[in-house]
């Protein structure tokens, strides 16, 4: 009886980190839904950031957005400063002063990001919206990649590539720049069968049209790609629209940063449950359940099965070998954050560091979401 129990509990935890992508990878093999991009598709761009005291990063990707390989007369910028006391105010209000294409909005008392998207979408003119953090630096023809799926009717929202530059070798940023990889190759499979379910954030757009606007407490990134898909538009990966941004460097900032978006991805899923029926969803369904449901609670049935795997220990030698090797897991995270450097800066500790700090953030942002607590606003680059 227990052992049945183990094997399913084990094959759920690790479903969504390594089956369902082979399934993902083979199902847009056979489908292999295009999306029919033009390049020289030039519809008007409006760019939106939300800002929170981001003196030291505003400037830079402001004037990276005004230099965009795109006609500057269908692109413009604006800027929503969430009460910012830092100067980031003064900055923006000196670039709108010498282009026409910028404007700052300030929204007082501060509410977060989402309620300052919603508040900017007011005065937006595009038809279709980019958004872009307040540290994020597109490649010159980020936008015009960005845009070119829009070409497609059937295209309403797309998200690019997000590459984290972590110039210090740390140990967190190492996992999360692998983890990142690891989702952009999945969004490409996933585009290959209809719609990914997970999008960066800081290199999105999406058709003015369809956005809707949000709470305060929910989350820009998750919440208004499926709501496309719910108005019957593909959300797709665009892998030539790139942007760079530093990785968070300290456990305890990564740590805060995944409890924060966990969170709030478990209330979108409860905003949006009514995707995760099949009938309703079909094959988005089942990726939703894979890529995000199952991967948020993958710790309860790797922590069922880890307890069951000592109950198992004279079934037989595998089941032994399973025990030394958990043991072994938790003795070499331990030893990377406090043994010797060379073991902090191998590739293997590295991600199992990583793995471990995914699967504990979402166990406290889980028990977090059962006492019904929400987060709205946060520190950026803190969490």
């Amino acid at each position: 009886m227990l052992e049945p129990l183990f094997w399913t509990l084990l094959l759920l935890g690790i479903f969504p980190y390594a089956l369902y992508p082979f399934a993902v990878r083979a199902l847009g093999a056979l489908l292999r839904r295009r999306v029919a991009a033009d390049d020289a598709w030039t519809p008007r761009v409006t760019v939106v950031t939300a800002a929170f005291n981001e003196a030291a990063h505003i400037e830079a990707t402001v004037r990276n957005k005004l230099s965009q390989d795109y006609p500057p007369e269908l692109l413009d910028v604006i800027v929503v400063s969430d009460e910012s006391a830092d100067g980031t105010d003064e900055i923006v209000t000196s670039i709108a002063a010498a282009s026409g294409r910028v404007q700052l909005i300030r929204q007082t008392p501060r509410q977060g990001k989402t309620a300052g998207l919603n508040l900017a979408m007011r005065a937006a003119r595009g038809d279709i919206i980019v958004f872009a953090d307040a540290n994020s630096i597109y490649r010159p023809d980020g936008v015009r990649k960005l845009v070119r799926n829009f070409a497609d009717p059937r295209v309403g929202y797309v998200t690019g590539k997000m590459l984290y530059v972590n110039p210090d070798g740390s140990l967190v940023g190492d996992g999360c720049s692998a983890f990142m990889r690891y989702e952009n190759a999945l969004r490409s499979y996933e585009t290959a069968i209809g719609s990914i379910v997970g999008v960066d954030g800081g290199v999105d757009a999406v058709r003015k049209q369809l956005y809707r606007p949000m709470r305060a407490d929910q989350l820009p990134d998750f919440v208004l790609p499926l709501s496309v898909v719910e108005q019957g538009y593909r959300v797709v990966f665009e892998p030539q629209a790139v942007l760079t941004e530093e990785t968070l460097t300290t456990e305890s900032s990564e740590y805060r940063m995944r409890v924060r978006v966990t969170l709030r991805a478990l209330w979108a899923l409860w905003d949006k449950r009514a995707l995760l029926n099949p009938l309703r969803s079909g094959l988005f369904a089942w990726q939703l359940w894979s890529h995000k449901l199952l991967r948020y609670l993958s710790f309860l049935p790797l922590a069922g099965a880890l307890v069951l795997n000592w109950f198992l220990l004279s079934a037989g030698p595998i089941y032994v070998l399973a025990a030394a090797a958990q043991v072994g897991f938790g003795l070499f995270v331990l030893a990377t954050v406090a043994g010797p450097s060379a073991l902090a800066r191998s590739s293997l500790g590295r991600y199992c560091f990583y793995f471990a700090l995914l699967n504990w953030a979402s166990a406290v942002a889980f028990l977090r979401f059962l006492r019904g607590e929400k987060q709205v606003l946060w520190q950026p680059r803190v969490g």
